[in-house]
């Protein structure tokens, strides 16, 4: 049982938390209350801004939407003004222009082209709104006026300031190629860069807006015709120049060279003089070969324009690639990138066409000279066909993208070229196996005929174009390995057609030879003509090439020399058999000769003395050109008639034989040398 003091002090401390808490709710009520009165006081205030809100919100949107309205209807305003402005303009657009379209586009192109900007933009705007009114007519006729007088400047800028290539630039732009020294290239200014500009901005305005291609017509016909007349220009050129100082020279070029001009020879791919004038070096050597009968037109002496001709066709089949190349360069800023092609195809025609066909008469005057047999004339085709093959892969290049009927021109005229140069060779080969025997075409003193001289000069102008004719010799091969021929099967078969014609040469000698009565005069002549040959080989490289499929040539036509030469010998027989000792008498020193022994010797000194002076006096007009043969023969015959006479008079000088010696012994065993060596000299 708890204690009564501690059970009132429990309810005393009980009691003072009841009140304590009793305080405390009477504390949250009052302040509860007072929260209410404030909420009342909020509502109250937040009702009466709601209600202020409502009537400001009732009386601003009409305001608003007003105010939008009015701003709409002000821009509204503005746009129909401004699209007022913007047609207006439309219809003042051919008063505003129509002054500056009269007057032509030259000096103000830029102007222009915004003038036709603006007139372009007219027609557009008409065709769309309104189709049938006045206005679009007037434009559209301005339009068309203003594009016809851009066409005519186009046509007039062309013309104007389109100039034909001199010659002396053609000829540094292809010399360039050829020189070993990095020099500047040799630019073309086919047009100022001002008036280049011009045309480039009208033909991209006709392609764009003036749905127009009559302007790619006029200016291939313009640019065609510069280059066909710059070509042409180049070939009379050469024609000039040759006439006055017999070689075309290409000047400097003035902007690098001015202070110290040089003039230097253009260089020549290849002519028909080189063989001529190894014919002439040979001549100081006693190699000449005099007028003998041939029904081949000779070489020599021609007609130096046949050199001028060919030369000129080749530079200005250089000068069209060149010019050709430049051409596209300038076509590809004017003509539209699919329009270049065809447009740069008829742009050449007329300049290519020229080329062909003068290649083509090329063709039909070496196949004409074949029918007279003048070679020399066919000759101008080696030098030709040769730079065109060297020039195709140019060709082939500068072609590229055109027709195939285009392309196809230079290879049809190196076929026919090639077969033509083919039909030559072999016609010449025929030639020197069939030339007629003509007794009174023979040279009188046997030296070189005509026809050999012919035969070699022909053969050592191959050699400046063996890979060519070798090509042609080749071209006309029907076997399988000649469709695809080395350039060591051309040099066999060149070398081939070569000792061919050097055999027909032969063949045809021998027979011509027969014509001599006299065989000593045969055997001058076919020594003379082999010597030539022969010398004229080895001066001229042809031997190595004739060694390539024939090694002994060389050895052959020496050792046929010499059997000539023994021939010739053979013809003092009847002077030496006079006194030889073989047939002289026989008799005792000391003992008188008969009668029939002394007449017997003097037979034999009458017989030497009148066969020595008839040979002499035969065989003085008698030719060898060679110096070096003429001495050698000399120097045999002298000492073998020499020696034999020696020995007769030593054998006979002292023999009483006859009362009248000096009748007898009438000459000196020197003055029978100096007789043996006066022979085959008119001029002794």
């Amino acid at each position: 049982m708890i204690p009564p003091q501690e059970a009132s002090a429990r309810r005393r401390e009980i009691e003072d938390k009841l009140k304590q808490e009793e305080e405390t709710l009477s504390f949250i009520r009052d302040s509860l209350e007072k929260s209410d009165q404030l909420t009342k006081n909020m509502v109250s205030i937040l009702s009466s801004f709601e209600s202020r809100l409502m009537k400001l919100e009732n009386s601003i949107i009409p305001v608003h939407k007003q105010t939008e309205n009015l701003q709409r209807l002000q821009e509204n305003v503005e746009k129909t003004l401004s699209c007022l402005d913007h047609v207006i303009s439309y219809y003042h657009v051919a008063t505003d222009t129509e002054k500056i379209i009269r007057e032509g586009p030259t000096g103000r192109l830029e102007e222009y082209l915004g003038s036709m900007a603006k007139i372009q933009k007219a027609v557009e705007y008409f065709q769309d709104n309104s189709p049938d009114s006045p206005e679009l007519n007037k434009v559209k006729l301005l339009f068309e006026r203003g594009k016809e007088s851009l066409e005519s400047e186009f046509r007039s800028l062309m013309t104007r300031h389109s100039k034909i290539v001199s010659p002396v630039l053609i000829l540094d732009l292809i010399s360039g190629d050829d020189e070993l020294e990095v020099q500047e290239d040799v630019a073309l200014e086919h047009l100022p860069e001002s008036v280049l500009q011009d045309v480039i901005r009208i033909s991209r305005w006709l392609v764009e807006y003036g749905r127009n291609q009559d302007f790619m017509n006029v200016y291939y016909q313009i640019r065609s015709s510069q280059l066909d007349r710059s070509i042409k220009g180049l070939k009379e050129h050469f024609r000039k120049s040759s006439s006055s100082s017999g070689v075309p020279y290409s000047p400097a070029i003035p902007n690098k060279r001015k202070d110290t001009p040089t003039k230097k020879p253009v260089k020549r791919p290849g002519t028909i003089r080189k063989a001529q004038n190894l014919l002439k070096q040979y001549s100081q050597h006693g190699l000449d070969g005099k007028k003998g009968g041939s029904n081949l037109i000779p070489l020599e002496g021609r007609d130096d324009m046949l050199d001028v001709e060919t030369d000129a066709y080749i530079h200005c089949v250089s000068a069209f690639v060149k010019l050709a190349q430049s051409e596209y360069q300038l076509l590809t800023d004017i003509i539209p990138e699919h329009h270049q092609k065809k447009t740069f195809d008829s742009l050449i025609q007329d300049a290519l066409d020229g080329l062909m066909i003068e290649g083509e008469n090329i063709v039909s005057a070496a196949r004409k000279a074949i029918i007279r047999h003048d070679f020399s004339t066919v000759l101008t085709v080696f030098p030709i066909l040769r730079h065109l093959k060297q020039t195709k892969p140019e060709f082939d290049q500068v072609l590229q993208g055109t027709a195939a009927s285009t392309k196809n021109k230079l290879p049809s005229l190196i076929t026919s070229m090639e077969t033509i140069g083919a039909k030559a060779l072999e016609d010449f080969a025929d030639n020197i196996k069939n030339d007629p025997d003509k007794e009174y075409n023979m040279p009188k003193d046997g030296t070189v005929h005509e026809l050999t001289s012919n035969a070699i000069l022909f053969l050592q102008q191959l050699l400046d174009f063996q890979e060519t004719a070798g090509a042609m010799l080749a071209s006309q091969e029907t076997s399988s390995s000649a469709t695809s021929y080395s350039s060591e099967f051309s040099k066999r078969l060149l070398s081939t057609y070569i000792c061919k014609v050097l055999g027909n040469l032969q063949l045809n000698l021998l027979s011509k030879s027969k014509v001599y009565e006299d065989p000593a005069l045969s055997a001058i002549f076919l020594h003379n003509n082999y010597n030539y040959i022969l010398k004229s080989l080895e001066k001229s490289e042809l031997i190595q090439l004739v060694a390539v499929t024939q090694k002994t040539a060389e050895c052959s036509y020496r050792e046929h020399i010499q059997q000539q030469i023994q021939t010739y010998q053979r013809s003092w027989l009847k002077v030496t058999d006079y006194i030889a000792e073989k047939n002289l008498p026989v008799f005792q020193p000391g003992v008188k000769l008969r009668d029939k022994e002394r007449q017997m010797i003097k037979e034999r000194f009458k017989g030497f003395n009148d066969g020595l002076e008839e040979l002499c006096k035969i065989q003085k007009a008698w030719a060898i050109p060679d110096t070096e043969q003429r001495d050698k023969i000399r120097q045999a015959q002298k000492n073998i008639v020499k020696e034999a006479y020696r020995a007769f008079l030593h054998r006979y000088s002292s023999v009483p034989f006859t009362k009248n010696p000096e009748k007898y012994i009438k000459y000196r065993v020197e003055q029978v040398g100096d007789m043996i060596d006066r022979l085959f000299d008119t001029s002794a």
